[in-house]
């Protein structure tokens, strides 16, 4: 398989200028979807500028490089690789040059016929010196600009050839253009502060620059900025949707809001739904930092049982769960986590994470919870059994390596060393989100693919 993501996109339109500075705080906002590299382009009088490097928003860029991008446009992003591939050339955005101008995109999502379309434009002549779906996504736009009368309507004429999952900001000389799949598998949403106009992954990264949270952009949709104005093509939307439900699970940040629904609202209701169906006797609930513990306090909201905090996460340490080696994945586990005795010693302990996935970061963290002296540990997923690949970016690249394909709830308990195991079902899965505008892709779990 080729690689695939889970990012952060961000972009701005503004008249005033200033733009690089206002990315690099959304950037910041969404360090948490891709840690590995980031990038930044801008327009300024046309002329297209970029800086992009490996390592988090605060060290690839420095104040003197902002001054240098400064612009009336700018797009960004934060990556993370799920493959060993992590090429300089892989870095976004991707900016180049063409005969029509200048075209920059940022992408987060997977296609599922890149390698098709990527062979197909090959044999007519075409280079590519990536291993992205977002050179294949700016090829392509390209090309229908040659033929189109305006850049949305080269963005228009790409989605028709386009299959799988990809949120878009695209940067022409004149226009910031912001596209969504006709699925919605992954957020994008409208921002504005002023005359400034802004898209961003999540609402969080509009928080963090004081904009407005206007709405998100629907699923098949196209928005763009013309000289200050904003504009909708809906040409693609076809009424359905399918947001990956692993957005209100773990991706998301707690604070934002997606498709109508709280992220926060969502875990709490998914610890409640999981305290229904799996009801322990136990002393005290605890969560893993940092996406588990929305999901713990639901339950111990739900069971009367109290909540406490049981875990210190050193907040120097990316995300396990997206460091791309599994021998890293281990390392990063032991020094991540910290158990607080005085909560866990002689306790019945219940202890709630967003999933169980490999089973790495699971059995380490109940040994953690044993050398502290739990008397009892309770393992609860508040996801269900993973037991599919995600072709649509998720990190979660065949069966081989699901550990609920390898093995019953039960021999999983044994091997996790756990003295129970829970898992949240399918059909409370489905109701963690009741505000939601947008139907689930829940794939992973049911292996039931929207495309």
């Amino acid at each position: 398989m080729g690689i695939k993501e889970e990012c952060g996109v961000f972009g701005i339109y503004d008249t005033e200028g200033g733009c690089a500075q206002s990315v690099y705080y959304g950037l910041y906002a969404l360090q948490h979807r891709g840690q590995e590299d980031c990038g930044i382009a801008t327009i300024n009088n046309l002329e297209l500028s970029c800086h992009k490097g490996k390592g988090l928003v605060g060290e690839v860029f420095t104040e003197a490089i902002l001054n240098e991008l400064n612009g009336t446009m700018a797009i960004g992003h934060v990556r993370y690789a799920s493959s060993r591939r992590l090429d300089k050339e892989n870095t976004q955005p991707l900016a180049l040059k063409y005969i029509k101008g200048s075209l920059a995109v940022a992408h987060n999502g997977a296609l599922i016929n890149s390698a098709e379309l990527k062979r197909e434009y090959e044999y007519k002549g075409a280079v590519f010196h990536t291993t992205t779906d977002s050179e294949v996504i700016a090829y392509i736009i390209a090309q229908a600009r040659l033929h189109s009368g305006s850049a949305e309507a080269a963005v228009n004429q790409a989605m028709k050839r386009l299959k799988g999952a990809y949120s878009l900001v695209v940067m022409s000389s004149r226009k910031l253009i912001a596209a969504r799949d006709p699925g919605g598998f992954r957020p994008l949403c409208i921002g504005r502060k002023g005359s400034a106009i802004f898209f961003a992954s999540e609402s969080c990264a509009l928080d963090s620059i004081e904009a407005t949270f206007i709405r998100d952009v629907e699923p098949g949709e196209i928005v763009w900025v013309n000289d200050g104005e904003l504009h909708s093509n809906r040409e693609n939307c076809t009424g359905t949707s399918s947001l990956c439900v692993f957005e209100h699970l773990y991706f998301a940040r707690p604070d934002s809001v997606i498709d109508g629904q709280s992220v926060y609202d969502a875990r709490i209701l998914s610890g409640r739904y999981l305290a229904r169906e799996h009801p322990i006797d136990a002393d005290v609930v605890i969560g893993v930092p940092d996406s588990g513990l929305a999901a713990a306090k639901g339950y111990a909201l739900e069971s009367g049982i109290p909540y406490k905090d049981g875990i210190v996460m050193n907040r120097y340490i990316g995300r396990t769960f997206i460091t791309p080696k599994q021998s890293s994945r281990e390392e990063a586990v032991k020094i991540k986590l910290n158990p607080l005795r005085a909560t866990i010693s002689g306790k019945r302990v219940i202890i709630v994470d967003d999933s169980i996935v490999r089973g790495t970061t699971v059995v380490n963290n109940i040994k953690l919870l044993r050398d502290s002296g739990a008397k009892e540990v309770h393992m609860l997923s508040s996801a269900p059994k993973f037991i599919a690949p995600c072709n649509y970016g998720t990190d979660i690249p065949s069966k081989d390596v699901l550990i609920a394909n390898k093995y019953t709830t039960e021999e999983m308990r044994e091997i996790i060393g756990a003295d129970s195991l829970g898992f949240l079902s399918v059909e409370s899965l489905k109701k963690i989100a009741p505000d939601s505008n947008c139907a689930f892709c829940d794939a992973c779990f049911t292996e039931n693919y929207p495309v």
